[in-house]
């Protein structure tokens, strides 16, 4: 810090040093100045900038559609959990969305089940921000990462040696088989 220090003297200064004046508080009598790189500067907050807006992306809102009616086969479902899954693990929101078509309306509690199934199966890494609940023809729920959850996930994962991100085949792989019809060996036997 110098004090006060005329226009012309200043600008020697920065001058000399190679560097440039750059007016912080022009409101303030007598204005507010400083010697310093202002390329460097701008730059600098140009990274910082950068790094928080990759900061705030992460915490996108993924959006997983189960289908455009609740006519949807249980395979696609656990598809769509899986990818529930994926984003959860990348840190994002997620909006889980189910429509109702024509007569479907009045079997609302299937959508229920559907949704508690499906708070169920991803429980393991992520909490409900938004319960299930309709709007309109649209049942839909937000869930959250929880972060402890997540990390421990991801440490389970490298641990027994399979990739953090796993793909949508290799988790449906893990997902238990409910159905019992692909046990029947041709010809009626087991």
């Amino acid at each position: 810090m110098i004090g006060v220090v005329e226009l012309d003297e200043a600008k020697r200064r920065a001058y000399d040093i190679g560097l440039d004046l750059v007016e912080i508080a022009p409101d303030s009598r007598p204005p507010v100045c400083k010697i310093m790189d202002f390329g460097k500067y701008k730059y600098e907050q140009s990274k910082k900038e950068k790094a928080n807006k990759a900061k705030s992306k992460a915490s996108e809102m993924k959006e997983v559609r189960l289908g455009r009616s609740m006519k949807i086969d249980p395979h696609d479902v656990d598809i769509r959990v899986a990818q529930a899954r994926r984003f959860l693990i990348e840190g994002h929101r997620v909006q889980i969305v189910q429509n109702f078509r024509g007569r479907e309306m009045a079997f609302r509690e299937k959508g229920d089940r559907r949704m508690e199934d499906i708070i169920d199966r991803l429980a393991d890494l992520a909490k409900v921000e938004v319960s299930p609940r309709m709007n309109g023809r649209r049942m839909g729920m937000i869930l959250v990462p929880e972060k402890q959850k997540v990390e421990l996930y991801k440490r389970k994962m490298l641990a027994e040696g399979k990739p953090v991100l796993p793909t949508i085949p290799e988790q449906l792989e893990d997902m238990n088989d409910d159905d019992d019809d692909d046990d029947i060996i041709e010809g009626g036997e087991e």
